[in-house]
């Protein structure tokens, strides 16, 4: 269980708005003392997940949220939100190397790889939500 401090709440619905859901993540991690490694990590994951949201799911948004564990590990969780196709092969799309829009095909997979915890909720016509979770690994700042 975790305790909710700060929400943000960001809309993407063009390519500035990848860079500004990286920022707010980047931000919150920093003010909490995740180590650079960590950031990147989160940032990594963000930035894959937005560009997905934009270019998959035609838009959505990401809330970021900054919390803390039961043993006041600070916690940050990203989830990103579309009303776009959906994934039909949930399977596939979480396969390394696959890409329905000719990239790399390491967002998701790549994402869940980063990630502490990993979630993806979607249903064909109906859009999608990918969750994911950070822990800091070293002990919070004051």
């Amino acid at each position: 269980m975790t305790d909710i401090l700060t929400v943000h709440e960001v809309r993407i619905n063009e390519e500035i708005d990848i860079v500004h859901v990286r920022q707010a993540a980047r931000d919150l991690a920093v003010s909490v003392g995740f180590s650079l490694v960590e950031q990147t990590k989160l940032v990594t994951a963000a930035s894959e997940l937005a560009r997905n949201t934009l270019v998959h799911g035609n838009g959505g948004r990401a809330r970021i949220e900054l919390g803390r564990a039961l043993d006041g590990t600070p916690t940050l969780r990203l989830a990103f939100t579309d009303t776009g196709p959906g994934i039909a092969d949930i399977d596939q799309a979480l396969t390394d190397g696959y890409s329905s829009a000719g990239g790399l095909g390491l967002g998701l997979s790549g994402a869940r790889r980063l990630a502490d915890d990993f979630d993806l909720d979607t249903e064909p016509g109906k859009g999608t939500t990918v969750t994911v979770g950070f822990r800091a690994r070293r002990p919070a700042r004051g």
